[in-house]
């Protein structure tokens, strides 16, 4: 069993050139680019509602993630095995791809509520688990682990938007986004080792797409364009200067000597606010969008 669990030796001879480009593009579906292009997409052209429960939901997913990795401490395989570069000094349990690829993947596949919709979840769960033992970043532990973790969080995510905790809900906005700021300073002193600047700049993400939406809600009431060629178009021009928006404020924060911490945070709180409340406004002032009844 303990081989079972840790050792990754076996993987190895099954690399081909064909299997590695394909566990590559699955292992790409975990990293907060497609996130970025995801979310946008989701909520500029499919259902905003839907999109801010799933943007919660994943910056409460990494967070746990990272804050367990932080306390188990438990090493990745050997370097030797790795096919990714971009995991860094991080630990291996449980796996982030794995666990927040579960949630999220089921938590569409809920709101969608189709059987194809349930089998394509599982299916891209099982593939980004995979990609990351086929890439040599993680061991089986890892990937069970942040499986099993990623069923948990979509059962208590799905408790947590329903009536049952309607009182949240009902909430005064002001309130509700004082109850998410409040986590900076929860984790700040609970964290089992030195907080992560990107811990604090997904909670920044958070409350700022938890503010862009209420602003949304009450002055934008943004609605697709009728026509998917135009809201096609609009989404695109808007992904690009999502990237664009992120990139010039790092840029510009690191030259102007702020603290890299910090050049981290406001580029994820200003994405929150440009997804939600900037360029839903700008396609209406452009009309390439309809005010909501």
């Amino acid at each position: 069993m303990e081989s079972f669990l840790h050792d990754i030796s076996w993987v190895v001879p099954l690399r081909s050139d064909v299997l590695t480009p394909v566990f590559r593009a699955l292992t790409l579906l975990g990293y907060t680019e497609f996130f970025l292009v995801l979310l946008p997409l989701g909520f500029w052209l499919w259902d905003k509602a839907a999109f801010t429960r799933l943007a919660i939901l994943i910056g409460f997913v990494g967070i746990t993630n990272t804050f367990l990795k932080d306390l188990f401490q438990d090493p990745r395989p050997p370097v030797e095995f790795a096919l990714d570069p971009r995991v860094g000094d991080s630990f291996g349990l449980p796996s982030g791809h794995a666990q927040i690829a579960t949630a999220m993947w089921l938590w569409l596949a809920y709101e969608i509520r189709r059987t194809w919709a349930w089998v394509a979840a599982i299916v891209i769960a099982i593939g980004v688990g995979a990609s990351r033992i086929y890439l040599g970043v993680h061991d089986m532990e890892d990937v069970l682990g942040g499986t099993l973790l990623g069923l948990a969080s979509f059962v208590i995510y799905r408790g947590l938007v329903s009536d049952q905790f309607k009182a949240w809900h009902d909430l005064n906005p002001a309130l509700q986004l004082a109850g998410i700021a409040a986590l900076a300073p929860l984790l700040w002193f609970a964290w089992p080792r030195e907080l992560p600047p990107s811990m604090l700049a997904l909670v920044a993400f958070m409350l700022f797409w938890w503010l862009g939406k209420t602003v949304e809600q009450r002055w934008i009431r943004y609605e697709r364009h009728a026509n998917w060629a135009i809201a096609g178009a609009a989404a695109v021009v808007g992904i690009v200067g999502l990237f664009a928006l992120m990139k010039v404020l790092g840029d510009q924060l690191l030259a102007a000597g702020l603290a890299k911490d910090l050049a981290t945070i406001v580029p994820f709180a200003a994405s929150s606010l440009f997804v939600t409340a900037v360029a839903p406004a700008l396609f209406r002032l452009a009309r390439a969008a309809r005010t909501a009844p």
